[in-house]
């Protein structure tokens, strides 16, 4: 099936180290696909939590559809993931007793459905952080210098 991205989450890979990763359906009215067609979404500062049973992204930003009136929902509430009973259970295993946290990746549309890719991840520290800024700058300097270099 054909994917497009519509949006990413800058700073997962900078904030959390990803261990693994789930596809989830999502629930969402018809003035929010609309705003998301139009590309109007932000995943900056978003979490997911597992409340009740059941999975939620929090802190989403998808901006009011303009011509939809009376039919727009609030811009940053709560919205369900819809997993199964075995990945939920796997999800609540690994937050409760690892400690890690669930952190939304990249919006995209499969097909015609919206799907979110849901990273399990432990938050890096900030010595983990200057590393990996560390390693990608040398990655460019190598890359850099092999461009520059002729033989």
């Amino acid at each position: 099936m054909n994917t497009k991205l519509i949006a990413k989450n800058p700073t997962a890979y900078h904030n959390y180290t990803i261990e693994d990763k789930i596809e989830t359906g999502i629930v969402l009215s018809g003035t929010e696909i609309k705003s998301i067609r139009n590309g109007k979404v932000n995943l900056k500062d978003t979490y997911a939590h597992i409340k009740n049973g059941e999975v939620y992204v929090v802190g989403m930003h998808i901006s009011p559809y303009e011509h939809g009136n009376i039919f727009n929902k609030d811009p940053l509430r709560d919205r369900k993931l819809l997993l199964n009973k075995r990945e939920i259970n796997k999800l609540i295993g690994l937050v409760n007793q690892k400690g890690y946290s669930l952190v939304p990746i990249t919006l995209y549309f499969k097909g015609s459905f919206v799907k979110l890719e849901l990273g399990v991840g432990k938050g890096k520290k900030l010595y983990d952080k200057r590393q990996d800024i560390a390693k990608k700058d040398a990655q460019k300097q190598i890359a850099a210098n092999l461009k520059n270099k002729q033989y």
